[in-house]
């Protein structure tokens, strides 16, 4: 398991860089990392910027890392960002596998992006208020 994890203390969430070796221990691994660094802060906001390097995973090793990670972190995340620019198309697939497994996960292909959602999360918010990315519709137009 080649990799590297740094978490930087954002002032309403985490955020960790990973970089090394894409495979599927490697993911397991550094999802498990992430979650021990939300428990000790006490912090369930979390942006994961992925740099790893190496083959995509297929769609069915996407589908087994995340229905295992979301099932392992059930309850805990309040909003997840996920970055990874590499992983093209992958990324919806990734999204609905975690929201439809109860995971508050939003992928972007850019930081920046991540950040912004990320701002607009309440702490505490519930499941239905996590995916806001627009004003509710009367406050829309």
């Amino acid at each position: 398991m080649n990799y590297k994890i740094t978490f930087e203390d954002e002032s309403t969430y985490i955020h960790a860089k990973v970089t090394g070796s894409n495979s599927h221990d490697v993911v397991l691994r550094y999802m498990s990392d992430v979650l021990e660094e939300c428990d000790k802060r006490n912090c369930y906001h979390v942006l994961i910027e992925e740099q790893l390097e190496g083959p995509r995973l297929d769609g069915m090793e996407i589908f087994s890392l995340v229905s295992e990670g979301s099932m392992k972190a059930l309850g805990k995340f309040e909003a997840v960002a996920f970055v990874d620019k590499n992983m093209g198309d992958m990324a919806e697939f990734a999204e609905t596998i975690a929201v439809n497994r109860g995971m508050p996960l939003s992928t972007f292909n850019n930081v920046d992006n991540a950040k912004n959602w990320l701002a607009r999360q309440k702490p505490g918010a519930s499941g239905k208020d996590i995916f806001l990315d627009r004003a509710p519709p009367d406050e829309q137009n």
